[in-house]
């Protein structure tokens, strides 16, 4: 099955982020990547908490953004990593936890080579598409430059950027292992849950 995988962002969310948090994981997402990186470190603790607690018993996968101390105190499944973050090699260092998974934000082919040879389970690649958020990269990457990040990683590599109702089977099909978003994961029920079940339907792909 191809994963979901659903990034929070508070201000852009329609509904309060616990809820919102709490409606991904009953539909069932893969994993929930926590991404306020302007909130207290405490708050954000917090946050982390609950959101595992939520969690518990289900097959949702609790990652958050950056903070290798917040994920290791609050139990996390994992962390993800941006560019200008340590490394992974040197995250793996300081992590005893086994199964602990370590994902890094790619953009082009270079970073995704940088990113395999320091040890990431998991890259997520993009803008694939045309999205406000991700304007500052520059253009969007395209579904063929995915697809060739895909063949030349021994990793699963994750779309993200513009992916909508109309084009997710576009990165499925240039070989992707899921998708990952965060408006396309706001809609409400039962949209949602019927959403991550379309995409978790589409292909099999194995868990790093």
């Amino acid at each position: 099955m191809a994963w979901t995988y659903c990034i929070t962002d508070r201000k852009a969310s329609e509904v309060p982020l616990l809820q919102q948090i709490r409606r991904v994981i009953r539909a069932g997402v893969d994993f929930l990547q926590i991404r306020e990186k302007d909130l207290p470190a405490r708050e954000l603790y917090g946050l982390a908490l609950q959101a595992r607690a939520m969690a518990r018993g289900r097959n949702t996968r609790i990652l958050i953004n950056d903070r290798l101390d917040i994920a290791l105190a609050a139990d996390l499944h994992g962390v993800h990593l941006a560019q200008a973050s340590l490394p992974a090699d040197a995250v793996r260092t300081r992590v005893s936890k086994r199964g602990f998974l370590i994902g890094v934000s790619t953009h082009n082919r270079l970073e995704v080579d940088e990113a395999l040879r320091r040890g990431a389970d998991y890259l997520v690649f993009g803008p694939v598409f045309e999205t406000p958020s991700k304007r500052r990269y520059g253009s969007p990457v395209t579904p063929s430059a995915l697809g060739e990040a895909v063949r030349q990683s021994n990793r699963p590599i994750l779309a993200l950027g513009g992916i909508d109702l109309h084009n997710y089977l576009d990165c499925l099909k240039q070989g992707a292992a899921g998708i990952a978003g965060i408006r396309l994961f706001q809609r409400p029920e039962p949209g949602l849950s019927s959403l991550v079940s379309a995409i978790s339907s589409r292909r099999a792909t194995p868990c790093g």
